[in-house]
């Protein structure tokens, strides 16, 4: 007998672990479908006139070679203490938090919780958070999270100017605001027309003004008492906003006893590290009279069929996928995951904790200003947190040096003096260190007094609910985030088939770097050279994007899909606007594109002119030729998605492209299903002008419940000098290009949530350009293979001219509506067969839009189409009269354990009901709520934790 070696590669990351089906399994779906090949299915699939001729062509990396070259990268980050402020901070990350959360893939590959019935746990875990910022603020009302503190000030300026009673079209800014927060507001003002003011809070003049946004504590440190300042607003009918800091507000005065209108800031220093830049939880509270204007997702508690309580996303209708150019926000994806570890972080604390660190970092800050001023040093504010500046004269270089030589890294304040913003890192050595640089070598003061006056003192009280104050054993803490996890359904259980949003494998070897203290203390604003492992890591994987999109440059600064968007509008308008053309603001649209699209055009300025769906689900060609031609001159940019939102691969899509730029428009192709495209079609090669990747999507970043996401864009050359720039960075900030940016940011920090592209870049860098074509190509047969199986059971609603599916399909189910059968009943009866439903009547009202994506096995997937086809048999008895709607399982749907074990009355049996097809016996997820009731929740709106009596304590 000969040795004959194996040809297996154990070490094949693409093939062998992110890729579902095996060749076999692959063989077995094409015969299905009804191909002999795979290529065959693509030749089907994508038009061959747009199909890319050079394929990608790097080879993969092992995940232990991947491993290594990050350690080699990460190597090259210098590790320092900085003390920049500035709205980030050192903080610690309890063990317990970052292990049973932010690495716990039951947390983080957890989809947006719009199906409520499968979410109560991390539902639970944002209303702690929404509770924990009212709380702290003083503001009754709180949403579940924004995507960083300069957007959110943003949003708060917009909201104001909804809100407002006054005629003023200025929003005055205060001077001590932070700088990346007042660039961010002039890059959203601009295009709405709202001229901002900044200045000194003396020089506010409140008739002139819709609203005010003022800091506490201020950048440079001052804390100051605004009650006057928004009183006088108030009495010219104008709103207050105030920017602050939640580990401050344990200590000092809320803006809710200020009468602020509108509260915002990040909750990075509540134990999420600062990742040079992100992601990080931002939040916004509210009075109540304006929550109902208030941007952002909000959880609610309702009642479910039963009568329990139960959770859920409150006054749904606010999403701008409803709303679209009526929007008054973009906002799509939020910051849960972070705003989930800022939630626990209060809840390990507790109140006393929380005052006892604030206590810390306030005190260690007055021990090192009483050591500055006893030698000599000149110390401002007079009152402050845990931020001071120092007057340093000629000598600034010297003493910004000097601190970087002992590990330290300060703020550069003008010309003449530094800045020092203390942490709960911050201990007697890093002090000693400080002083060193300035040259003190006595120590600081023992025992010091409060470094602000003690009026501001806070004399309300903070997290009074249990679950604040529940023991915080470790044995204690892990089982109530087990609990809350439990509660949930994830990918780390099932297979969730969302058309709206590529839920893949996000691997444990792209995640595990995040949280190496190489990446995650690094300091957005800390000088170039530490970063020097965190540039080469953006500019590959910008040139790697690059070369999947056939675009020049990348902006890696938008921190959501909407956020890039809305960012690729802007760097249209400012090419035209450089051009002369500064009248070309009108956007065609189609009906079927992204919400978030006429969301994102509306917010840049622009108006929206939408485009007929021709009855095939296409962009109608001859509207579209018809509007373009009326625009004219006045046009400035179209917007399609590119496979359509109707999951195919539209033949005219070059022509789409050739029209738009025949009227002088740039296009711009949304890039949501990209996981269709990469390695086989480019969005810049067929007439894309710019186009922004969800790389919380096709490229592996996980969508951690609702957040966190990164949205770059990616241009042709020339639009490359006028993506967004940044106030704290010198020189380009584009992948691909040199010429720097010349426009305003649109994030917190220059290249939005860093540590999270990371992520991407491993995904990269694992699967190779052969294996990122091949996910591509299995994308595509997976949902080939679904519509195959489901044939005849459920219309799939539309596709191709030779009748396939791009890498989703949409199952129409609105004919079952005759017999009283939802689309609802549908996704609620998935939950008992274990699955998360496909995405509910978007595009389409009354259908679901199912995407499995590549990483899926067969097995799964057949699990799913076995459940599918089960509920369209008790559809059918339905239809047949054998049961009436309201008596079905679907209708009873979701089954809980409080189910089973109830006296059955019901017109079906206990074991249908409660173990259909497709579900597991031994391992069955039981949702812990059954259907939830939403109009109740929005005719009760209550978006704290619930009363004590109605609690039901975790040690219980």
């Amino acid at each position: 007998m000969s040795f004959t070696p194996t040809d297996y590669n154990a070490y094949d990351f693409a093939n062998r672990r992110h890729i579902g089906p095996s060749p076999s399994e692959m063989e077995e779906m094409l015969r299905v479908v009804g191909v002999s090949s795979l290529d065959q299915l693509i030749e089907e699939t994508v038009p061959a006139s747009i199909r890319q001729e050079m394929p990608l062509d790097w080879a993969p990396l092992a995940e232990h070679e991947l491993l290594a070259r990050m350690r080699e990268v990460a190597g090259k980050n210098r590790v320092m203490t900085s003390l920049i402020g500035q709205g980030y901070y050192g903080t610690v990350t309890p063990p317990a938090i970052q292990r049973n959360i932010l690495e716990n893939p039951a947390w983080y590959t957890a989809y947006t919780p719009y199906q409520p019935e499968i979410a109560q746990g991390r539902l639970e875990a944002l209303l702690n958070y929404q509770t924990m910022v009212a709380d702290l603020t003083g503001l009754p009302v709180a949403n579940a999270s924004l995507l960083d503190e300069a957007t959110a000030a943003a949003e708060a300026m917009t909201m104001a100017e909804r809100a407002s009673k006054s005629k003023a079209r200025a929003f005055f800014v205060d001077a001590d605001c932070h700088p990346q927060t007042i660039s961010v507001i002039r890059t959203r003002a601009e295009p709405l027309g709202i001229e901002v003011i900044v200045g000194h809070p003396a020089q506010l003049v409140p008739e002139d003004v819709f609203g005010a946004l003022f800091q506490y504590p201020g950048t440079y440190g001052l804390v100051r008492d605004f009650t006057r300042d928004i009183a006088a607003l108030h009495e010219a009918k104008a709103l207050a906003v105030v920017a602050t800091d939640l580990l401050a507000l344990c200590l000092l005065k809320e803006p809710g006893a200020m009468g602020a209108d509108i509260a915002i800031g990040s909750s990075q220093r509540f134990g999420v590290p600062m990742g040079y830049g992100g992601p990080h939880a931002a939040f916004m509270s509210c009075k109540d009279d304006l929550k109902r204007s208030m941007p952002g997702r909000l959880v609610g508690v309702s009642v479910d069929a039963r009568g329990n309580k139960a959770y859920r996303l409150a006054l749904q209708t606010r999403e701008q996928h409803i709303r679209r150019e009526k929007a008054t926000s973009n906002v799509c994806t939020a910051q849960a995951l972070l705003a989930v570890m800022a939630s626990f972080y209060a809840v390990f604390h507790g109140p006393r904790g929380l005052r006892a660190i604030a206590e810390r970092v306030h005190l260690n800050t007055v021990r090192l200003a009483t050591a500055l001023k006893e030698a000599g040093a000149r110390v401002s504010p007079e009152a402050f947190f845990d931020t001071i500046t120092v007057e340093v004269g000629v000598g600034q270089a010297g003493i910004l040096a000097a601190a970087r030589h002992r590990g330290i890294n300060l703020r550069k304040v003008g010309r003449d003096r530094v800045g020092i913003s203390l942490d709960e890192t911050t201990d007697a050595g890093v002090i000693a260190r400080v002083l060193d640089a300035f040259g003190i070598h006595e120590p600081a003061p023992a025992k010091v007094g409060l470094g602000f006056p003690e009026p501001l003192l806070r004399e309300t009280g903070y997290l009074s609910h249990p679950v604040f104050q529940m023991n915080r054993a470790e044995s204690e803490m892990m089982r109530y985030m087990r609990r809350l996890s439990d509660r949930d359904l994830a990918l780390d259980r099932a297979m969730i088939p969302l058309g709206s949003c590529t839920m893949k494998l996000n691997a444990a070897a792209e995640m595990m770097p995040i949280t190496w203290p190489e990446f995650g203390t690094l300091h957005p604003f800390a000088p170039a050279d530490q970063a020097a492992g965190y540039h080469e890591a953006i500019g590959d994987l910008a040139e790697r994007l690059c070369r999947i999109t056939g675009y020049d440059a990348m902006s890696m600064q938008p921190n959501s899909g909407a956020q890039g968007e809305y960012a690729g509008l802007l760097t249209i308008l400012a090419y035209h606007r450089a051009r002369g053309d500064a009248d070309r603001t009108i956007c065609l649209i189609p009906v079927s594109a992204h919400g978030t699209n006429p969301a994102s055009a509306q917010m840049a300025g622009m108006k929206v002119v939408v485009v007929k769906s021709a009855p095939n689900g296409d962009v109608d060609l001859e509207d579209f030729r018809d509007k373009a031609a009326a625009a004219g001159d006045r046009l400035a940019a179209c917007m399609i998605t590119y496979p359509s939102t109707h999951g195919v691969f539209e033949e005219t899509v070059r022509e789409v492209c050739r029209i738009t730029h025949e009227h002088g428009g740039q296009v711009y192709i949304d890039g949501a299903n990209m996981n269709a495209m990469v390695g086989l079609v480019q969005p810049g090669a067929i007439g894309g002008d710019v186009s922004h990747l969800n790389l919380h999507k096709t490229f592996a970043i996980p969508h951690g419940g609702g957040g966190p996401g990164m949205g770059p864009i990616g241009v042709k050359a020339h639009l490359a000098p006028y993506l967004p720039g940044h106030p704290e960075v010198a020189g380009p900030l584009t992948g691909g290009h040199d010429e720097a940016a010349e426009e305003g940011p649109v994030s917190a920090a220059p290249y939005g949530s860093a540590s999270i592209l990371l992520i991407s870049w491993a995904y990269c860098l694992m699967m190779g350009g052969e294996g990122l074509t091949q996910a591509t190509r299995v994308a595509i047969l997976n949902a080939n293979y679904i519509a195959a199986r489901l044939r005849g059971a459920y219309k799939v609603l539309f596709m191709g001219n030779r009748g396939r599916v791009a890498h989703e399909c949409i199952l129409d189910t609105r004919p079952f509506a005759e017999a009283g059968v939802t689309v609802d009943d549908i996704a609620k009866r998935l939950i008992d067969n274990g699955f998360h439903a496909p995405t509910m009547s978007w595009p389409v009202p009354g259908t679901l839009m199912v995407e499995p994506t590549e990483s899926e096995t067969k097995a799964e997937i057949d699990r799913f189409v076995a459940a599918l086809l089960a509920i369209r048999e008790e559809i059918r008895a339905v239809e047949e009269g054998e049961i009436a709607a309201a008596d079905s399982p679907l209708r009873h749907a979701p089954h809980t354990v409080e189910d089973l074990v109830a006296d059955w009355d019901r017109k079906y049996p206990r074991e249908q009901g409660c173990f259909p097809p497709g579900s597991f016996r031994v391992d069955k997820y039981w949702p812990p709520v059954g259907r939830v009731d939403n109009a109740w929740g929005d005719r009760n709106l209550v978006c704290t934790c619930p009363p004590v009596e109605s609690y039901s304590m975790a040690a219980q």
